[in-house]
């Protein structure tokens, strides 16, 4: 797996965030593991709860074309914003179950890059098994 191609298709990605509100644009990409990119961007809404993250549009992405959490091979988050873009709490609380806990996060904002987990993103996270 190439880091920074993953990393560079996020940011490609990211060219086609709408974000007419915040002004705030995210990209994001899933690598599965037969080599496969999926895309996502920050969609926003006039009722911000129907805005859609970079990431989960990514994620479902995949998961609509049938992959699932054992395909994921890694995840890249993207923003042109100062401070590196990690997940929303809801977004964290989605790949938690979308994807293995161990898979590897690049964060980017072009200047600075981080690597997590969703394990170290959401400690203690509510999964299928609290239900």
């Amino acid at each position: 797996m190439n880091k920074d191609e993953l990393v560079n298709k996020a940011f490609e990605a990211m060219e086609n965030a709408y974000a007419p509100y915040s002004n705030y644009h995210v990209g994001a990409c899933v690598l599965c593991s037969d080599g496969t990119y999926f895309l996502g961007a920050n969609i926003e809404n006039a009722s911000y709860g129907a805005t859609n993250c970079g990431e989960r549009s990514a994620i479902f992405a995949a998961y609509s074309n049938g992959y699932r959490k054992d395909d994921i091979v890694a995840l890249a988050i993207v923003s042109d914003g100062e401070k590196i873009a990690a997940p929303c709490g809801i977004c964290r609380q989605v790949l938690s179950e979308l994807i293995n806990m161990d898979t590897p996060i690049y964060l980017s904002n072009g200047k600075l890059e981080i690597t997590k987990t969703i394990a170290e993103l959401l400690p203690m996270s509510f999964t299928s098994e609290d239900l």
